[in-house]
């Protein structure tokens, strides 16, 4: 039987995946490249290039790029798909385009001067020249910190939620999986950082790096809230005596299901019973507060759920027939 294309959901994934690639590439060459950054991937490391060598940052990344997707699917197999190769155009695209019109100004500063020579030495010492221009500015080096780590965040989140990777240089630590026992995850922050110490090296200053890093952090808790959501579950595990009194708060209180397993207790060998269940926060405190009047002797084990899927939390996706 053939598969039918769900055609909401893929006009869904292209419009996240033309808006991620546009606001990548407004925080690279807006936030991320005057204040002489790189967060990682190949557009970090086009950045430094980008100032040391003076060629537009879209034609250094695609020179990477391009090699990188072959080289990819080459070691790896076809595991890029049309959504991640179209991306990596956009990107480029979008990228050109800023650059063609904007050039590379920064957004937040405390003020762009064409002269500085007449200024105090500690002033003229904190002023960042804008790349390819002989204009300075005053940086605001935290604030477009937090600003270009939000964009990143929510470009790349859209991105992932269209079915795209970002392919560039998480290819190199895809590679370095294949042929290592060091975890792909380990391998993409060795990668990223390496690239951010490039910024020490080209321009000897060490707060550009710890920038970049910081940029990468902001970045990576963005992308979880894209992809997803704002809202936090938890796992509850419930062991008490009073299992019925507790039932009937977790089942008509808070409205929540949820399963009971019965036990065998390790120190004293006697059968117990156990109750799962997935609350959010307000509901969790509720039934925290509740266990200490209906049973202060239960025992709860609370972990982290980043996502609960079912009725009463976040709908199973559609499947495609």
């Amino acid at each position: 039987m053939e598969k039918q294309i769900n055609w909401k959901r893929e006009f869904n994934a292209y419009i996240y995946l033309i808006l991620g690639s546009a606001l990548f590439a407004i925080g690279d060459v807006m936030f991320v490249n005057p204040y002489l950054l790189a967060p990682g991937g190949t557009y970090g490391l086009s950045n430094v290039f980008n100032t040391l060598w003076p060629w537009r940052i879209s034609y250094y990344a695609l020179c990477m790029d391009i090699p990188l997707l072959i080289i990819g699917t080459w070691v790896l197999g076809p595991k890029f798909g049309f959504k991640t190769i179209l991306s990596t155009f956009m990107i480029f695209g979008f990228t050109w385009v800023i650059e063609t019109i904007w050039g590379y100004n920064p957004v937040i500063h405390e003020g762009i001067f064409a002269d500085v020579s007449g200024m105090d030495e500690t002033l003229r010492n904190i002023m960042v020249q804008i790349p390819h221009s002989e204009s300075y500015y005053m940086p605001d080096y935290f604030l477009n910190t937090l600003v270009a780590g939000g964009i990143y965040g929510v470009a790349i989140g859209l991105i992932f939620k269209s079915g795209a990777t970002s392919g560039g240089s998480d290819i190199i630590s895809m590679i370095l999986h294949k042929y290592t026992k060091i975890s792909l995850g380990t391998l993409v922050m060795i990668v990223d950082s390496c690239i951010t110490l490039t910024t020490l090296i080209a321009f000897g200053q060490l707060r550009l790096p710890i920038y970049s890093i910081l940029v990468i952090v902001i970045e990576g808790k963005i992308i979880d809230i894209v992809v997803e959501g704002v809202a936090a579950y938890k796992t509850a595990f419930v062991i008490t005596e009073k299992v019925d009194a507790v039932r009937d708060f977790i089942v008509n209180d808070i409205k929540r299901g949820g399963t009971c397993f019965v036990g065998t207790g390790l120190y004293k060998g006697q059968e117990r019973r156990m109750i799962y269940i997935n609350l959010n926060r307000s509901d969790l405190i509720k039934l925290k507060n509740t266990l200490a009047d209906i049973d202060p002797n239960a025992f709860v084990n609370v972990m982290e759920s980043t996502e609960v899927m079912g009725k009463g939390f976040i709908p199973l996706p559609t499947s495609e027939k």
